[in-house]
């Protein structure tokens, strides 16, 4: 159980930083404020600022998000009138930090109720000052101040010019992209990490691995580096049609045609009849061939990360085609229910299972839906065809409306999971 709560943090936490980052990184090269990067939501258990970003921990280790400058994410600035702050200055009588929280003092900070402000454009905040309201006081904000939220969380305020819509639109396209593409690589880097923990690549063939010695294929003959070409006249022309010949006919006498170099043989032999739960199979003791070069090692994580899309594609047109299911979804109590089978196969067992889900947040990220970044991607390439900017109303009622559906799809989702997995 605790193994399993850890395990799940973990995976979790690696697939949320390293989606995360992508953002945060192309959003840093582009001249966007990230404003803020956490991990977790809710609560903040602890925070760091550095080069204007302010780091984040939160209590539930579900998700996380960048913030950047501007984006539909990020919450405005907007200091109402009569909201009590306390100012702290620079140079100049310059405003370097407006403090906006009651959980914060600034010792050396000039208590003001607020009357204006504008943060983005003409950067001033303006009110009365220790409560003298027979005087209003205006003072210029610094560029690169920062503002102390009511949650106690430090940031930078968003000027205009660092704001997410300032960079260009393939800038824009790029970061909302980052996100899923740093999720593919992961796949295929623990993928390569995998390839070189195994013993050998299979490469699905029809040439023997290892035989065991006493096993019914030893004693039929067979020999490691023997190539079966058909099995009762059915062709086996690599390792899957080979199995499937033989582990469908347990206990029945089987004719093989098989290459041993440049001799052509003929042998006989009866597979073992063994129970797989529920299922009679037949075993004849033979292995896969295993390539253990490096090259085949380094393309295995290729291959592994094509084998995977395309079955997620695969289930995603099946949805398409025969309508929606709650079973075909899974929510973080899968995820958990999954993490808990992946420990028992050991380190092996939860890499691949990282792999995997790393691939499936990354492709359903790309769905063309509203508040994800495939939704994002649509809006960016709407405003190309456009030649404009989408209305910045309309925008944020299309996210909104988005994000609303995502919120009802999540509950009714983990409701589902909890019913699959701990009620029946």
């Amino acid at each position: 159980m605790i193994v399993t709560i850890i395990t799940f943090i973990i995976v979790f936490g690696i697939l949320v930083l390293v989606h995360e980052f992508g953002h945060y990184y192309f959003a840093k090269k582009a001249g966007i404020l990230v404003r803020e990067f956490s991990i977790g939501m809710g609560p903040k258990v602890w925070w760091y600022k550095k080069n204007g970003t302010t780091y984040t921990i939160r209590i539930l280790p579900l998700g996380g998000y960048v913030r950047m400058a501007g984006s539909q994410d990020d919450d405005e600035d907007t200091l109402k009138p009569g909201t009590p702050v306390s100012l702290q200055m620079g140079d100049d009588d310059v405003v370097t930090m407006i403090n906006a929280s009651q959980k914060t003092t600034l010792f050396s900070g000039i208590p003001m109720q607020v009357v204006d402000s504008d943060l983005v454009d003409e950067l001033y905040i303006e009110g009365y000052v220790n409560g003298d309201e027979s005087e209003l006081k205006h003072f210029h904000v610094d560029h690169d101040a920062t503002i102390v939220e009511q949650d106690g969380t430090e940031v930078r305020i968003a000027p205009r010019d660092v704001q997410f819509q300032s960079a260009g639109l393939l800038q824009r396209m790029m970061t909302n992209f980052a996100g899923p593409m740093n999720n593919f690589i992961l796949a295929i880097v623990v993928f390569i990490g995998l390839g070189f923990m195994l013993p050998g690549i299979p490469t699905n063939s029809n040439v023997l691995g290892q035989v065991n010695q006493s096993s019914v294929a030893a004693k039929a003959g067979l020999k490691s580096g023997d190539k079966v070409v058909s099995v009762n006249q059915h062709q086996t022309s690599n390792w899957n049609d080979l199995a499937t010949q033989i582990s469908g006919h347990p206990g029945q006498k089987l004719k093989l045609a098989v290459h041993r170099g440049s001799k052509k043989l003929t042998m006989t032999v009866t597979p073992k009849t063994v129970k797989q739960g529920k299922t009679t199979v037949g075993q004849i003791g033979v292995t896969e061939q295993l390539n253990t070069s490096f090259t085949a090692r380094i393309s295995y994580g290729w291959t592994q990360f094509a084998t995977i899309v395309s079955l997620i594609f695969g289930v995603l047109g099946h949805m398409i085609t025969h309508g929606f299911n709650l079973n075909d979804f899974g929510g973080p109590v899968a995820i958990y229910a999954g993490t808990s089978q992946a420990t028992t196969l050991g380190v092996t067992g939860v890499l691949n299972f990282l792999a995997v889900l790393s691939i499936n947040l990354g492709i359903v990220n790309l769905l063309p839906i509203p508040a994800l970044d495939g939704g994002k991607l649509l809006l960016n390439i709407l405003e190309a065809i456009r030649r404009k900017p989408i209305p910045e109303k309309a925008e944020g009622i299309v996210t909104l409306i988005g994000f609303g559906l995502l919120m009802l799809l999540m509950i009714l989702v983990t409701w589902n999971d909890i019913q699959r997995y701990f009620f029946r």
